[in-house]
């Protein structure tokens, strides 16, 4: 396993891509990064809360 994955630009196409490199376990942790602040806390916090029902 892959130890950190960083994504850069965290818009629909860079959070989902995240997620689903999550879901797949690709990596122990995945990183999300964006020019404007703030916006990959809100996008890590989503994905955060929906792991539960995604599985």
């Amino acid at each position: 396993m892959i130890e950190k994955i960083t994504v850069v630009g965290a818009g629909n196409v860079g959070a989902t891509a995240a997620q689903r490199i999550a879901e797949k376990a690709l990596a122990r942790t995945v990183v999300l990064v964006d020019v404007i602040e703030g916006v990959p806390q809100g996008k890590a916090l989503d994905q955060w809360e929906s792991a539960p029902i995604e599985g």
